[in-house]
């Protein structure tokens, strides 16, 4: 049977690679405009001092189990793996009519064919008869444990963004040092005063434009994800209460917001996506 799931697809996000788009061009226009030119601010030994002095800020700061997870977490902010409520609403109320119909023990099937683990899991803990308020404690816990590693991940975006703005004021004393050793030579004034402001727009500019937005992305992410969870733990919930899958149904939509959630034609299967839980 094929595998089914109930997150969003492995698109790109549209939103994050136009932001770096119109960023880049409205920075580079700007200095453009002003009559400067992109090489000026192509600097490696800048580039070198605050992603070197950054990232080795991190690595000393932070846990190597969660900046491994903030790493994946870094990667993915460029694809749109937002979940699909409507979808997840439609495959939720098909669980409780068959169970409806066929009694509990018949969604073992569709346990086993998920690639979910949360919905697997909670699936399983249904068939086997775990009493309702022993199941919503295991998976509340589950929730929360998942909510706070991806804050911790998100975190350390959030000091990658603290540090580099510091790490670029470190290049820019280093650059000055270079100015005053060498106040004979223009040519290498010009060059240390270059590395100097540049190091700094590096640091603000990576602070800025990659690792607090991305940040603030991530948190995003983290939060629709407890809000999947959350439906899928109401869900299974109330099929284990017995309640009515149009009550479900009514009780699920609550959480979508500004989705809309369109009723299928009955008999219609749901379209489900795969989703890949970290």
């Amino acid at each position: 049977m094929a595998k089914t799931g109930t997150g969003g697809g492995g698109k790109p996000d549209l939103a994050t690679l136009l932001g770096f788009v119109i960023a880049a061009a409205g920075i580079l226009g700007g200095l453009i405009f002003e009559g400067g030119k992109i090489k000026d601010i192509l600097q490696f030994t800048a580039a070198m001092i605050v992603l070197g002095g950054t990232v080795g800020a991190v690595m000393i700061a932070t846990p190597l189990r969660v900046l491994k997870g903030a790493a994946n977490r870094l990667a993915g902010i460029f694809m749109d793996a937002s979940p699909s409520f409507g979808n997840l609403i439609e495959l939720l109320v098909g669980y409780a009519s068959k169970a409806r119909k066929g009694g509990l023990v018949g969604l073992e099937e569709d346990a086993q064919a998920t690639n979910d683990l949360f919905l697997k899991k909670a699936l399983m803990l249904v068939v086997d008869g775990t009493d309702l308020q022993e199941l919503r404690a295991m998976l509340e816990i589950d929730i929360a444990l998942d909510e706070q590693h991806g804050e911790e991940e998100a975190k350390v975006l959030e000091s990658a963004g603290g540090f580099s703005p510091t790490i670029g004021i470190i290049g820019a004393v280093l650059g000055l040092i270079q100015v005053m050793k060498n106040l004979a030579n223009i040519d290498e004034v010009g060059h240390g005063i270059a590395v100097s402001f540049v190091a700094t727009v590096y640091g603000v500019g990576a602070a800025n434009l990659l690792f607090l937005p991305a940040a603030a992305k991530i948190k995003a992410a983290i939060h629709l994800e407890t809000q999947r969870k959350e439906m899928i733990l109401e869900a299974v919930c109330s099929i284990i209460e017995g309640i009515n899958p149009k009550l479900i149904r009514a009780k699920l939509e609550g959480y979508t917001h500004a989705e809309t959630v369109k009723a299928k034609k009955p008999g219609a299967q749901p379209q489900t996506e795969p989703v890949t839980e970290s």
